[in-house]
């Protein structure tokens, strides 16, 4: 499993990143508008391409298209916030996974409201499992359609649905806290069963991935209004998978994924995630 080096990652000093932030910042504000513009266009555009197609293209071809359709939306974006210094990231561990060629559950960590955009720019056929909201979006709700994501509605419908669609092959990406990691929480949410399930119907694989950054942008109860500090440092690396084993409940088995975040996650780096909880008495900091 590979491992950002400590000498390209490291944490500036407050006073340095605060000088270096305000100097950058009439170009930061630019930057911004025009990713702002990139989604608004481009997501309008992949909607009026997408809509129509869902209704006319035999499913298993609209569901290719759809798919490939919504990796080069999302791989463009990060290939502009690379260009223009806003993000620095590191996710070429996900080649390993868009090279797989049987049906696998990709299951990160939830970090922020942006981590599906970084994973799905590297897999050319995720199938993603989103709030049922995003497929009405005008935005991209029509690519999303034609792709055949899966909204988390009823939970036995959308494990269903899940599991029929990775008997077609492709990557589920599942966040199997279910909801981004709250600021409190000190690794990662506790897990919810949806995506031990799947794994057990559909039986498959389940690969960890884990997203790491230097800033909390778009966690769970940041405004969307509020700028970050850039640029912002993005670590995504995969684990080895984990099968069901013979008579392992799915209970067991997410409390073992659960583990395998906890133990990876709470790992000396670069940039590991600062608890923002304050420490209970006679618990360590």
């Amino acid at each position: 499993m590979p491992h950002a080096n400590p000498k390209q990652i490291t944490r500036p000093h407050p006073d340095a990143a605060g000088m270096r932030s305000w100097i950058r910042l009439p170009w930061d504000l630019c930057a911004m508008t025009g990713g702002i513009l990139y989604w608004g266009i481009g997501g309008l555009l992949v909607t009026l391409i997408g809509a129509p197609l869902h209704l006319i293209l035999p499913k298993p071809l609209g569901v290719r298209f759809g798919r490939r359709l919504m990796q080069i939306l999302f791989r463009q974006f990060v290939g502009y916030l690379r260009l223009t210094g806003l993000v620095r990231a590191d996710i070429s561990a996900l080649d390993s996974l868009a090279k797989l060629n049987h049906p696998v559950i990709v299951a990160p960590n939830h970090t922020s409201l942006w981590d599906a955009v970084f994973i799905i720019a590297r897999l050319p056929q995720a199938i993603c499992v989103m709030k049922k909201s995003i497929l009405c979006n005008p935005f991209l709700g029509g690519g999303a359609r034609l792709a055949g994501y899966i909204p988390n509605g009823t939970t036995t419908r959308m494990i269903r649905n899940a599991a029929d669609a990775l008997t077609h092959g492709g990557q589920l990406l599942l966040f199997p806290e279910g909801t981004r990691t709250r600021p409190d929480a000190r690794w990662i949410n506790p897990l919810k069963g949806g995506c031990a399930l799947i794994a057990a119907r559909a039986q498959v694989p389940v690969h960890p991935v884990f997203i790491r950054s230097n800033t909390r942008f778009l966690q769970k109860g940041w405004p969307l209004w509020k700028p970050p500090v850039f640029p912002i440092h993005i670590s995504i690396e995969t684990g080895p998978a984990l099968n069901l084993l013979p008579g392992e409940s799915p209970q067991t088995f997410s409390d073992r994924l659960h583990a395998t975040f906890e133990r990876e996650l709470s790992k000396t780096h670069p940039l590991r995630r600062e608890s923002t909880a304050l420490p209970q008495p006679n618990q360590p900091k």
